[in-house]
């Protein structure tokens, strides 16, 4: 599915359209279902006890404190002739925020980015098989680390938050430690890759930028700049009965791959879908996805970039691209390898 609105038919259709293999004969692992692989109506006490617990976050307190750690950051990076976004920006200021907003230890950013590179390569499993394994280890690995979460004390924070209430939602505990696996690294992974997406956009457009000085464009230019080219590229679904989407017949347990990527530039749903529009207004991308399986965390991958684009834009230094950048070879996340840059004069 290519079209806007095709892709969020089946996305909003979880009736026709399963997340969940089981509704299909197809036997998963219990390790494997959480709120990413349950669907309404069995999904809805999980996501429930996991979005009630992100509202009572101080979301404005974590992007003040992310504000500073990205301007502690470029202090830092603002001394080296060159430094490369993706490794000394995105990779421990995601992994600061989504610790922070758990209320958990932070891990190691360099070992912790090899596990998620690990998940993040399984998830094209079907194009590339040989990162089934080393996928299957990384989250094992990760699930040890979720399960001695659960065992400490823990600090404030939104997991703390989630044993409190997880009793009282009347959901299995595997399915609250494997959506805490599974916001954690999705939520790092995504804004790993969205800062990469971001920044590598405005250097290439360095207008953009100098109009998001005016911080009444913030809020509207974040949403454009993931809708331009966002983090990830698509999701499957399948169907659980034969149907029809603009004509084309679709069997009982064909699989339907929903391409966020193309749906966010249909001119149908974004005039001039090509271009950059920072006070466009509805945006309603597919960028953090739709309905009930769409990123939980969200919100603070939005206040993430949003402190990263602010801090940037009152820089006294300009950023400039150092080298080309690479992209990495995956096709469920768009995301780059490398962008080397330099703060200029």
């Amino acid at each position: 599915m290519t079209r806007y609105e095709d892709c969020v038919r089946v996305l909003r259709d979880h009736e026709r359209f399963a997340r969940d293999w089981r509704r299909l004969g197809l036997d998963i692992p219990e390790s494997s279902l959480s709120v990413q692989s349950l669907d309404p109506p069995a999904q809805a006490p999980l996501r429930s006890l996991f979005m009630n617990s992100l509202r009572a976050q101080d979301l404005d307190g974590i992007g003040s404190r992310t504000r500073s750690t990205v301007d502690e950051l470029f202090g830092l990076l603002s001394e080296r002739s060159e430094f490369d976004v993706l490794v000394d920006v995105a990779a421990p200021l995601s992994l600061y925020v989504i610790s922070e907003l758990l209320g958990v230890e932070q891990p190691d950013f360099r070992a912790f980015a090899v596990v998620s590179d690990a998940i993040t390569r399984s998830m094209d499993a079907g194009l590339v098989p040989e990162t089934i394994e080393p996928g299957r280890r990384a989250r094992q690995e990760l699930s040890a680390m979720v399960e001695a979460w659960f065992q400490a004390s823990g600090k404030p924070g939104l997991l703390a938050d989630v044993v409190r209430h997880k009793d009282r939602a009347g959901v299995p505990d595997i399915y609250v430690r494997n959506t805490t696996r599974v916001m954690f690294q999705g939520g790092y992974s995504t804004v790993v890759a969205g800062i990469g997406n971001v920044v590598s956009t405005l250097l290439r457009h360095p207008w953009v930028l100098d109009q998001l000085r005016d911080e009444s464009l913030l809020q509207t230019g974040i949403d454009e700049l993931i809708r331009f080219d966002g983090p990830v590229q698509g999701t499957s679904r399948m169907a659980t009965q034969s149907t029809t989407i603009g004509g084309v017949p679709i069997e009982r347990g064909q699989t339907v791959l929903t391409l966020f990527a193309a749906a966010n530039h249909d001119p149908e749903q974004f005039p001039w879908p090509n271009e950059i529009v920072l006070d466009r207004a509805p945006n309603q991308h597919l960028g953090f996805g739709w309905g009930p399986h769409s990123c939980i965390g969200t919100v603070v991958a939005q206040i993430t970039l949003r402190e990263l684009v602010s801090v940037l834009a009152s820089w006294p230094q300009s950023l400039r691209q150092a080298r080309p950048a690479r992209r990495r070879t995956t096709a469920t996340m768009r995301s780059l390898e490398e962008l080397p840059v330099t703060f200029g004069a």
